[in-house]
């Protein structure tokens, strides 16, 4: 029989240390005098009590490691359990959220999605603001570690190909994601500085910059204004474009590069293909947009970089609403969330190097086609792709399709429009944010969706959040046999 407490005392410990990270909001409301702070004494209080009973009472379960089938249950538990605790401001604070749309917002900064159902955020106190930047912040650099630890590990999707990249550790998987955490968390806190100081110096108040600078690394997308960066100085679309393309970079190549190995950045196909696409989408868009919109003018260069750059890294800011495009550009906004960061980013989706191997994989099909008496190998950045690899990426890819229908279909049930539907679908799956038509688009928000909608949405964040597979691997009946 698997046994829980492991499971169970790892996620106590999280689940308290989120109540730990709720006293920052509470001083920022005490020093900002609304008379809001005893919300998040309230919830602090009752989230590190349930985190440190949790913990106590699964604490003589501890061993060395963890199974594969106990992490597979921690990764998919800890994203589940969270959200229920971070949703506790937003229902006895100011927003007065039900537990359904609390839940909704929490797991969307959670999951680093940044869909909300808050309107007049603006108004909010500055402690519901800073909790949404926090959460986002956490759920950045938790991604980041799950990707780099657990998912090769579990060999989902295809993430088996960055094994032990940059990290010679052996040995259990626990100490394994302490020492890529440490690491990385010195890279994460520093891009998050940098980036706040951009911002301040581009024209945002501290305590905005602040704010957005942990959403932007973290590819989150919450603002502290429902317009978004519409109404904002132009000069922090720019900062907001690069340091959301460097927060879509893999953070190993970070610690590479600070470890003396700066070409490791440069040599990374995944990198350069991303910088590729990217580069050409924004030509494309800012050449329709110049046509249609705003004829050569700098405005319109401006939003198609920012725009272009927040959807495919799932950051999912908007500083114009492109549903006013055209459908050239509406499709090629839906198609680029599809496409995402890079895998070992606080980006989302599907990510580049799983179509990088995808067309890899095409091409030598192709070719034993054409020389059924050839050798040919797929090859990734210069080296030979195993089988194990490929079909890894391609059940990624199949599982997506057919899970991101599935929830089609689940949203026009509860009585959304198709284009709700799908791209709601496709939005919360690839953790992108905004969908596309009026009520979801980039102008609008979640909140007039139905709750059952909403729980379908939170349902599909998770899953896309923790690459599919994990999250359908503790479904199947075999899992939980003995």
């Amino acid at each position: 029989m698997l046994d829980l407490r492991p499971v169970g005392y790892v996620i106590g410990l999280l689940v308290a240390a989120l109540g730990v990270t709720m006293l920052a909001p509470l001083l920022s409301d005490l020093v900002a005098g609304n008379g809001h702070w005893p919300v998040f004494l309230e919830a602090a209080a009752v989230t590190i009590l349930a985190g440190g009973l949790t913990s106590l009472a699964c604490a003589n379960g501890v061993t060395e490691g963890l199974s594969i089938r106990q992490t597979f249950l921690l990764t998919v538990l800890v994203w589940g359990a969270l959200p229920f605790f971070g949703a506790i401001p937003f229902m006895i604070g100011a927003s007065n959220l039900s537990f359904t749309n609390g839940f909704f917002e929490a797991m969307s900064g959670l999951t680093t999605t940044g869909a909300t159902v808050l309107g007049g955020i603006e108004a909010l106190p500055e402690g519901l603001k800073l909790w949404r930047g926090i959460m986002q912040w956490l759920g950045g650099i938790g991604i980041i570690v799950v990707a780099m630890v657990f998912l090769p590990e579990l060999r989902v999707g295809g993430m088996q190909i960055f094994q032990a990249e940059a990290f010679d550790t052996m040995g259990k998987i626990l100490p394994r994601a302490t020492e890529i955490a440490s690491r990385i968390s010195v890279i994460y806190v520093g891009l998050t500085l940098a980036c706040a100081l951009a911002y301040n110096i581009a024209g945002m108040s501290g305590f905005d910059a602040m704010i957005h600078a942990m959403t932007t690394i973290a590819t989150g997308g919450y603002a502290n204004y429902d317009a978004s960066f519409a109404n904002l100085p132009p000069a922090t679309h720019y900062v907001a474009s690069v340091f959301m393309v460097l927060a879509a970079l893999p953070f190993v190549r970070y610690v590479q590069m600070v470890a003396g190995t700066p070409q490791a950045l440069w040599r990374d196909a995944q990198i350069r293909a991303f910088f590729a696409i990217v580069t050409l989408v924004i030509l494309g868009m800012t050449l329709w947009v110049w046509v249609t919109t705003y004829d050569l003018r700098e405005e319109g260069f401006r939003h198609a970089l920012f725009n272009v750059v927040s959807i495919m890294t799932g950051t999912g800011y908007a500083s114009a609403d492109y549903m006013l495009w055209g459908s050239f550009a509406v499709t090629a906004f839906f198609f680029i969330g599809l496409i995402g960061g890079c895998a070992g980013s606080t980006a989302c989706s599907i990510k580049v190097f799983r179509y990088q191997l995808l067309f890899t994989s095409i091409r030598v099909q192709i070719r034993r086609i054409h020389s059924p008496h050839g050798m040919f190998a797929p090859r990734y950045d210069g080296k030979p792709v195993s089988e194990d690899v490929l079909n890894s990426v391609m059940a990624f890819f199949v599982a997506f399709i057919v899970v991101m229908g599935l929830f089609t279909v689940g949203l026009s049930l509860t009585g959304e429009s198709f284009i709700t539907s799908v791209s709601g679908a496709a939005a919360a799956l690839g953790n992108i944010g905004p969908g596309l038509g009026e009520t979801i688009g980039p102008a609008g928000n979640y909140h007039a969706l139905s709750d059952p909608a909403k729980w379908l949405l939170s349902a599909a964040m998770l899953i896309g959040r923790l690459e599919v597979l994990v999250v359908l691997t503790i479904l199947t009946a075999k899992f939980w046999r003995a």
